[in-house]
């Protein structure tokens, strides 16, 4: 091209400029430099015009041909989209290609991504840098000299990865005027303060788009792809998907097919799974989640903005195998939205804190590109509540909430992103994390009871046992949880396909009392017993609302729920002869109670010692008097004075209470202990038509009758939370 051309090229107009843009001369020029490095022999992606033909940049620079060349290049997927995103980012500035070869600019770079930097190091390096310039890399104790550049590239992982690091070797470089890059997720929390502080560019490495992606497919094939993916499903790629998909050996439209199959497993939202409308035994949790579905489908149709979702933050409890998981999966299944499921484990597999961090914000950072979406957070109360803080470990655990708490409350930062963290200990979350604009919802999971197992047992089963009464195997597997349910029905399979037999309920009940004998027949009488003490004096009292009421082969258990009222001393005292009712009941038929009220947290002697325990001391309703005292400094009970004495009064008024109660009411007590021995589940409306039906004139000899051999070997009770 002559120089008039040139001068006439130099002259185009921005339409002309912003086509020639579009082009991506400068990525072509980058994966040409790339393919020459990694040494592939091939021509140029640029035809040579009159600047060194050595340096593809060089040529651009001096005004290229318009005509890429037909033979490919092949460079790694991975790294040709990261030339190509570099080559945007730099092309935004006005001149900085050129000032790059022959300048000294201080330029920062964010990548958002970790797993990113070492590649934008590499392309900076080998591509935007002219290749006489060498490349200082330490910055730490490096002095840069005049013809040297010095890049920073920290993916913060590594403690040394924060502001106050690296500033030494940043002054050094700038009286030397060498070329000073910087390069990380997150520049102003990882690059050194200096650097941040003098740079003239500040860049930001731009998401995937079609045009990119069809780029990176001519750099691996050597041809364009005819056809483009959706820009909707983009957003679901990862980098890393792009060496799964793209290979030389494949044309650009078999290239295109793979990655559209890898992409839409991502987008399946788990549908090899139940969807929420089809799961059992998530009550509110439930209920919440439908919500949310609904919001979802509004939100993406254009109907209602983001701030318009009421259920964007959920702490989802319960104990261990309830199915958290298994929600947060059928969740994303009903709202066709991804789900990016992580754990604090996940985030606290680095080494070194600045590892941690990263973690969490690739974490978020990777939820926001593919929101719409749900962030499911496992063990959330690996992350520690700042008040239990002690010892070396203030510090570092502080910086983690910190930053968490940092996530959870920008929520105009990260919209259509729905944030669930699960726990097995909700006490032990940080409070802040459930204030409002965070996890400002909180729902607990139970255990199902008997009617939801065995609906748990029929969706397992699918189309076996069509004609089945389930109640006997959902009975036998009280305490159980929807993951042992699972286990039961596959192993129940398992033992049936190897005896070469259709399978049978026996098999379903075989699994489930696997290792343990069935009770005796006294021994289910006095559960019989126990749980009828529960369900007459909740029923007669009101003070809870009673669900239902089971026995099953070695325990019992009668579910009940908070009703609504004040905490008044008379609704306190209620409720703890309720819970001691059980044992109260044990007493008049057997003359003496057994084990099966105490032993344990949780227990029905446990909750209400607890309960007579916050009266004294957090209710100011006791012989105390106004007083609160938290949890931790009255531990044991004789470490406060008078509190033993006046808590063990409360049980003793209690349980004398119970007793009479029962005494007034024993033909109902007689009546629901019979009907729960012999159908081993009562609901709550057939509890209360025994009770209202019942004269009341039945004696104790009466109820003694076949339990007396039972002795004290039956544990009557496997408590839970709203459950006794």
């Amino acid at each position: 091209m002559s120089g008039s051309k040139r001068q006439s090229a130099a002259r185009q107009s921005p339409a002309r400029q912003s086509k020639v843009a579009r082009t991506d001369l400068l990525a072509r020029a980058y994966l040409d430099i790339l393919a020459r490095e990694e040494g592939v022999h091939s021509k140029s992606m640029l035809r040579a015009g009159s600047g060194d033909p050595s340096d593809p940049v060089e040529i651009l620079l001096d005004d290229l041909m318009d005509t890429p060349a037909e033979e490919r290049i092949s460079v790694r997927p991975d790294l040709a989209a990261v030339a190509v995103l570099t080559a945007r980012a730099i092309e935004a500035e006005p001149g900085l290609t050129r000032i790059l070869r022959r300048g000294a600019p201080v330029v920062a770079i964010a990548t958002h991504a970790a797993d990113r930097v070492a590649s934008v190091r590499k392309v900076v390096a080998t591509c935007a840098l002219p290749s006489e310039r060498t490349v200082v890399s330490s910055d730490r104790h490096s002095r840069p000299g005049r013809d040297e550049a010095l890049i920073i590239a920290r993916d913060g992982t590594d403690k040394g990865d924060k502001p106050d690091s690296g500033n030494d070797a940043i002054a050094h470089a700038l009286h030397a005027r060498a070329t000073t890059i910087g390069i990380a997720p997150e520049p102003r929390r990882q690059l050194p303060r200096d650097l941040m502080r003098s740079a003239e560019y500040h860049l930001v490495l731009p998401e995937m788009d079609e045009s990119a992606l069809a780029l990176v497919v001519e750099a691996v094939t050597g041809k364009r792809p005819e056809h483009l993916i959706d820009p909707a499903a983009i957003r679901l790629l990862d980098i890393a998907d792009l060496v799964l998909a793209l290979r030389p050996d494949r044309s650009p439209d078999d290239c295109i097919a793979r990655l559209e199959e890898l992409i839409a497993k991502k987008g399946e939202f788990h549908s090899e799974g139940p969807a929420l409308e089809d799961l059992d035994g998530y009550g509110e949790a439930k209920a919440w989640g439908l919500e949310l579905v609904a919001d979802f489908a509004d939100y993406k149709a254009g109907r209602i903005a983001w701030d318009e979702v009421d259920n964007r933050g959920l702490l989802l409890s319960g104990p261990p195998g309830v199915g958290k998981t298994s929600y947060a999966r059928a969740l994303a299944k009903s709202a066709r939205v991804p789900l990016v499921a992580t754990s604090v484990a996940d985030w606290n597999a680095s080494n070194y804190l600045s590892g941690t961090l990263q973690a969490i914000k690739d974490c978020f950072a990777r939820a926001r590109r593919l929101a719409p979406c749900i962030l499911f957070i496992d063990e959330l109360d690996g992350i520690s509540d700042r008040a239990r803080l002690r010892g070396d470990y203030v510090e570092y655990w502080s910086q983690i909430v910190n930053l968490f708490l940092e996530l959870l409350q920008g929520i105009d930062e990260r919209p259509g992103v729905v944030v669930i963290g699960a726990t097995n200990h909700p006490e032990m979350i940080d409070p802040a994390v459930k204030r409002a604009g965070r996890l400002d919802r909180e729902i607990a999971i139970d255990k199902p009871d008997v009617k939801t197992l065995a609906k748990i047992f029929r969706h397992h089963l699918g189309d076996q046992l069509p004609d089945v009464d389930l109640m006997p195997a959902a009975l036998a597997a009280r305490g159980a949880t929807g993951a042992d349910v699972e286990a039961y029905v596959r192993r129940a399979r398992g033992a049936a396909r190897r005896g070469r037999r259709p399978l049978k309920l026996d098999d379903l009940l075989a699994e489930v009392r696997a290792k343990r004998e069935p009770p005796s027949r006294e021994a289910r009488r006095l559960l019989a017993v126990h749980e009828a003490g529960h369900a007459v004096a909740a029923t007669i009292l009101g003070c809870v609302e009673v669900i239902g009421v089971s026995i099953g082969d070695r325990s019992g258990l009668t579910e009940i729920a908070r009703v609504d009222g004040s905490m008044s001393l008379k609704h306190c005292h209620d409720i703890m002869i309720m819970l001691l009712a059980g044992r109260a009941a044990e007493e008049l038929v057997l003359g003496s109670p057994s084990a099966g009220s105490g032993g344990m947290l949780g227990s029905d002697l446990a909750r209400a010692t607890e309960l007579a325990k916050d009266i004294e001391l957090r209710f100011g309703l006791g012989e105390l008097g106004p007083v609160f005292l938290p949890d931790g400094l009255h531990e044991p009970l004789t470490l406060v004075p008078g509190l033993l004495g006046a808590v063990k009064k409360r049980l003793d008024g209690a349980l004398t209470d119970a007793r009479g109660l029962l005494e007034e009411n024993w033909a109902a007590l007689d009546a629901v202990a019979d009907a729960l021995d012999r159908s081993g589940y009562l609901s709550a409306a057939e509890i209360s038509d025994l009770v209202a039906t019942s004269d009341g004139g039945a004696g104790a000899q009466e109820m003694r009758r076949g339990i007396a051999a039972a002795g004290h070997d039956a544990r009557p009770d496997v408590v839970q939370e709203g459950q006794t």
